[in-house]
């Protein structure tokens, strides 16, 4: 079915809904499209972000450690580039889709947008349980995946990045693979084709904290909206993984208490609080929370987790973990995205009749692709930075999106969510304003 705008006579006013209403691609373009309506933005640029710029399918075999051959299925999914090179984290798991991937990319070029970094939205993966690997089978198919993708990444075109399932490991056997395959005078002058490398290989220092480290940052600059301090705030965690837990360590470091957790393998709570490091400890050693034992800390049920009473709940692990079913039981008054699009549009309009602002993941989860920006000017002039540093850039730039969504919210009148989009689709409609439309 086609649709046409409310400004039909400007060029590019056609767009095409997503086939599934209800898909994660339409949740994300939905959310787009209310930004855009908000603030009037032109026809074409509402259709022009509706779609992705290119969608890549690629199938590849693998040999297996029994010396059997398995083939995957890989995308990459570029959404838009107006504003620099496509960005994105590469994901492995086993419930990769075309439509989840293009959600996903779509979500990156706002959340570039809305940070002021020079690039566009990009996102891939491999529909693949990398635990069901061993490291030399992860290692042969992250080598098959790169050289499958040739000329569609590259250090100045498309830069990949670590997301769900996949670490700065697999990012150094991609940067391997695609120097191996692409002749250059310098080839150490494309080590920038990804980010989210070890510190070995060219990575940036603070990376793998960065996301975690970004929402707590987002969370100290818009508390005194809500009259609440980081000192003693209390907060529940939903993910305890690469986000989760450096979050929890950095809000602890400034008094906060975690009260409640919950992880694929159970969910704990401690009214006084939970000890974040050494659950950190035990959560690396084991590969979960469960298990964890210390004072006050008790074992209890999913229901039981969401009712607990927070000032802020964080959900930091996979898509739409929050339906309006979990929405009804929270009893918390922010709920700050750590995840990729957690909250559905069910629940999001019942989080809001409730009166629990919802700080969005375009603005709280930014702190990852701030880094890998930071890390790939690194790579690009051959210096390294200083940890310090790279935190104070990460800082100034994250705090300065808060402020451009709590101000646009005065503006505009609107919750922080509508807001955040309004921030990114304006910067980019001056972009596409500006530039013009090629011929």
């Amino acid at each position: 079915m086609v649709l046409r705008t409310e400004q039909p006579h400007l060029p590019g006013a056609e767009w095409r809904a997503p086939e599934d209403p209800h898909s994660l691609f339409a949740m994300a373009i939905g959310a787009i499209h209310r930004g855009c309506d908000h603030i009037a933005a032109p026809a074409y640029v509402k259709a022009i972000l509706s779609e992705s710029k290119n969608e890549l399918i690629v199938h590849f075999p693998v040999r297996l450690d029994t010396g059997q051959y398995r083939l995957f299925r890989g995308y990459r999914i570029q959404h838009n580039n107006i504003l620099g090179p496509y960005k994105g984290g590469m994901r492995y798991h086993p419930d990769v889709s075309l439509d989840d991937v293009k959600a996903l990319a779509a979500w990156m070029t706002v959340k570039c947008a809305l940070a002021r970094l020079p690039f566009g939205g990009a996102k891939g993966g491999v529909a693949v349980d990398p635990a069901t690997l061993s490291p030399e089978e992860l290692m042969r198919l992250t080598r098959r995946f790169t050289s499958a993708l040739g000329d569609n990444i590259g250090p100045e075109f498309d830069i990949p990045a670590p997301d769900a399932g996949t670490n700065a490991q697999i990012m150094d056997w991609m940067m391997d693979t695609y120097l191996n395959t692409h002749q250059s005078g310098n080839r150490l002058g494309l080590m920038h084709v990804v980010t989210g490398k070890s510190l070995a290989c060219g990575g940036s220092e603070g990376r793998e904290k960065a996301t975690g480290q970004g929402l707590c940052y987002v969370l100290l600059e818009l508390l005194p909206e809500f009259r609440l301090k980081p000192e003693g705030l209390r907060f529940s965690l939903l993910g305890f993984g690469k986000v989760g837990a450096h979050a929890a360590a950095a809000l602890a470091g400034h008094g906060a208490k975690l009260i409640a957790v919950m992880d694929s393998s159970g969910a704990l709570a401690a009214p006084t609080g939970l000890p974040v490091e050494a659950l950190r400890r035990h959560a690396s050693r084991t590969g979960g929370i469960a298990g964890f034992s210390a004072p006050g800390v008790s074992a209890v049920g999913r229901e039981e987790f969401y009712r607990t009473a927070v000032d802020v709940f964080i959900p930091a692990a996979l898509e739409r973990m929050v339906d309006t079913e979990v929405a009804a039981w929270l009893d918390c008054r922010i709920v700050a995205e750590g995840g990729n699009g957690p909250v559905t549009t069910e629940a999001l309009d019942l989080l809001q009749r409730r009166g629990i602002a919802v700080l969005p993941a375009i603005l709280c989860n930014a702190g990852g692709v701030i880094v890998s920006y930071l890390e790939w000017v690194q790579n690009k002039a051959g210096v390294h930075w200083e940890l310090a540093r790279v935190d104070r850039e990460l800082r100034k730039t994250i705090v300065l999106a808060a402020r451009r969504v709590r101000l646009a919210a005065h503006q505009y009148e609107t919750d922080l969510v509508t807001a955040a989009y309004c921030v990114a689709v304006d910067h980019l409609t001056r972009s596409y304003q500006q530039r013009g439309i090629f011929p």
